[in-house]
């Protein structure tokens, strides 16, 4: 018989209710048993046994919880993810790893001396544009990519109420949250850039952080485009990718979120798959035949990410999601603003290498 994995969810907003707590209520491997939540009790209208802290310390001190996924606001990934590794837990946490990335450094050295897994929470991943993207040019069907340009936009002209995203503090605003998914999908499909460009901005007149950005990153022959925004009304498409045979455009949106929203469960085999009339369009040439035609979108689901880690943790299988991985986001989102101060596209120095 396999194993449980005890987990405790820190945080019980959004992103612990829709995007952790349904994937371990359908995984068998996980058993969720406990949740911080300060002043509410909103884990309980989904599970009625739940166990509800109402301190970080005391969930960390409960000596059964082998996970601990974090999933409060920026500025508390770092010490909680310290003290939960110091307290022996196996820990997630959400994107991004940490404010700094000598914060994030600090983790990756604590996890090694603590014997135990760490790993950021990149959900983008297992969306079916990325994966379907990812088996695209692992196949070589546009050549070598001249130009990858991705797009993670909004509309939201009015500031919404009580965000601490929105908020004039370490690690707020759109570059840190948006831009960690995009980033990390460039490092997965090209591995580490050579120089950067960035131009950060806030665009709404009531904007306290950035609420946008257009980032290049310099491949040498490829260049790699990344656009965050919260003024587009009608979005263009999410994915354009150019290469020596031929070119992918993607419209769109992942449909996982907008289930997940609805309060439905990630289970069955149409969990995950994109209507048709939202499929890419590849033009490129094949087997010397010019081909044009949709491309039908591979099938995302966040819960390979739980799968994969409890295949870490309990069979000692390679981690997928590394800390080193988020370590790398962070370290190009402070060049990235740093890039932005000088006006001037720098060098990508300090980024560690490693497999993604």
């Amino acid at each position: 018989m396999n194993p449980l994995i005890n987990t405790c969810i820190v945080g019980f907003g959004i992103s612990g209710k829709i995007f952790h707590t349904p994937f371990l209520l359908t995984n068998p491997g996980y058993r969720w048993t406990s949740v911080v939540e300060r002043n509410t009790n909103n884990a309980l209208l989904v599970k009625k046994d739940i166990i509800t802290y109402r301190s970080f310390d005391e969930a960390i001190n409960d000596t059964k919880i082998d996970l601990i996924i974090i999933t409060t606001p920026n500025e508390t990934h770092f010490p909680y993810t310290r003290k939960a590794l110091e307290a022996g837990k196996h820990v997630v946490v959400e994107k991004p790893f940490t404010i700094t990335s000598q914060e994030a450094l600090q983790l990756i050295e604590i996890a090694k001396t603590s014997g135990k897994i760490l790993s950021v929470y990149q959900n983008r991943r297992y969306v079916s544009d990325y994966l379907t993207i990812k088996e695209i040019l692992g196949d070589n069907l546009l050549g070598e990519i001249v130009e990858f340009e991705a797009h993670y936009n909004r509309y939201r002209p009015e500031a919404k109420p009580n965000a601490w995203r929105e908020e004039e503090k370490p690690g707020s605003g759109i570059l840190y949250d948006l831009g960690a998914h995009l980033i990390d999908q460039a490092l997965c499909l090209f591995a580490l850039p050579n120089f950067i460009s960035a131009d950060i901005r806030c665009q709404r007149p009531h904007a306290k952080t950035d609420d946008y950005f257009d980032l290049r990153l310099d491949y040498d022959f490829t260049k790699v485009i990344l656009k965050a925004g919260m003024l587009v009304r009608e979005p263009g498409p999410r994915y354009m990718i150019h290469g020596t045979k031929g070119s992918f455009s993607k419209y769109g949106e992942d449909p996982q979120e907008a289930a997940l929203r609805k309060g439905l469960m990630p289970a069955g085999e149409e969990w995950g798959k994109e209507s048709p009339d939202i499929y890419g369009l590849i033009h490129t040439e094949k087997n010397g035949e010019i081909i044009k035609q949709k491309v039908e979108s591979k099938p995302g689901n966040y819960g390979h990410y739980y799968s994969n880690l409890y295949n870490t943790i309990v069979n000692k299988a390679p981690l997928m999601e590394k800390p080193e991985h988020g370590f790398n986001t962070i370290r190009l989102i402070e060049l990235a603003i740093e890039s932005n101060k000088r006006r001037a596209t720098i060098p990508c120095t300090d980024l560690i290498k490693t497999t993604y």
